[in-house]
């Protein structure tokens, strides 16, 4: 099959798993063809099969903001034509979704069927989609799209609850490639970060302001507060980084923590890791928190969003309350000082990132969802 996949290319849950899925795919044999505004985060190594498709936005003295949108309409046009595609996969409804459902109606005009998918991910149902500027596209481009697909069953509901929506959503989950991600042996790495046998709590994220990083460096304190010996890396990059710094040398424990900005083999990160800590205010799965169990590394986390879908509280780690920095605390501290639960449960977390949500469990989904659709259009057409 050959598949057209739009995502934002940034660091971030969305893009990761469409860049991830477009790879695994193509080691199924598909020919995947991205199209995005620059190369995807997780794009690094090409394969004969895989595609890369740049939408280069021209500058007009006519336009204060570049039309970006029609711009990757023209481009999905172009290599739906030329490529002969046989699906359009995009990655998030504004703006995706809705330059998809316009250059299906130009193929369409040109006697050229390519359905649409639209994969739901959060932030454009959760956040922009209830935008009044936006909600009226949204609901559009949701509607109009062939097949549709939320990352979690929470996500689903919310789509339904905010949306007037006529589709039926499907639920299929994130996934992960359980094979790169897992405990590697770094032992030498943890003694040169913690020489004196310190733990280590380790978060990873975009740094947005939802996420919450100011509290993980506040949950830090408090443990470094009662001489728990305990280190802590703050993987990504992002507006609450500087932010972050600020509160750590604020709180007088800046010299236990490390920045270490983007990184892309995050698992020998979490690999040295003891506890994954993710207060986020919002989250619709929940992936950072995956590739860190598939890592043996036990989760703490806010109870929002679809993260009690991936987490278990009291099996896969805790839940705790949003904003309950006292919660977040206690369980920390339990999986750093009780060695037994901390081995039951890394061992746990290991068993469900691979039993649940590894690559070879989920991408069949897709491929099953794909012909499912096309059959579906071929049938109205």
């Amino acid at each position: 099959m050959k598949i057209g996949i739009t995502c934002y290319p940034v660091y971030g849950g969305s893009g990761v798993v469409a860049t991830e899925l477009g790879k695994a795919l193509a080691k199924r044999d598909h020919e995947i063809h991205f199209v995005s505004s620059s190369l995807p985060f997780r794009l690094a190594h090409m394969a004969s099969n895989v595609f890369f498709h740049e939408v280069n936005v021209q500058s007009y003295p006519l336009f204060e903001y570049p039309p970006y949108t029609l711009t990757l309409t023209s481009k999905m046009v172009d290599i739906s034509k030329h490529a002969g595609l046989d699906v359009l996969h995009m990655h998030y409804a504004i703006p995706h979704a809705t330059s998809a459902v316009l250059a299906r109606q130009i193929l369409a005009s040109e006697g050229i069927s390519v359905p649409v998918i639209t994969t739901l991910h959060g932030t454009d149902i959760t956040l922009i989609g209830q935008d009044p500027s936006f909600a009226p596209v949204v609901k559009y481009s949701i509607n109009e799209s062939d097949g549709v697909t939320a990352v979690s069953s929470y996500l689903r509901q919310e789509t339904y609850d905010h949306f007037d929506i006529t589709r039926d959503i499907e639920v299929i989950p994130n996934f992960i490639d359980t094979e790169r991600f897992h405990r590697f042996d770094k032992q030498h790495f943890k003694q040169a970060l913690c020489p004196n046998g310190e733990k280590v709590i380790v978060h990873v994220s975009n740094f947005r302001p939802v996420k919450n990083a100011t509290q993980v460096v506040e949950v830090f304190h408090r443990l470094r507060a009662d001489d728990l010996p305990v280190k802590l890396l703050l993987v990504g990059d992002g507006p609450d980084r500087v932010p972050a710094e600020h509160k750590a040398r604020e709180l007088g424990v800046y010299d236990d923590v490390r920045f270490l900005g983007k990184q892309d083999p995050v698992e020998e990160i979490l690999s040295i890791a003891d506890v994954f800590l993710m207060p986020s205010g919002s989250e619709t799965f929940g992936l950072a928190a995956l590739e860190a169990m598939a890592c043996n590394v036990p989760v703490v986390a806010s109870d929002i969003g679809g993260l009690p879908e991936l987490v278990r509280d009291g099996k896969d780690g805790f839940l705790c309350p949003l904003g309950d920095l006292d919660a977040f605390t206690a369980r920390t501290r339990q999986l750093l000082t009780d060695e037994d639960l901390h081995a039951e449960m890394a061992e746990t977390v290991r068993k469900r990132a691979v039993e649940t949500f590894d690559v070879d469990h989920i991408v069949p989904q897709y491929e099953a969802y794909y012909e499912r659709i096309r059959e579906q259009r071929m049938a109205e057409v």
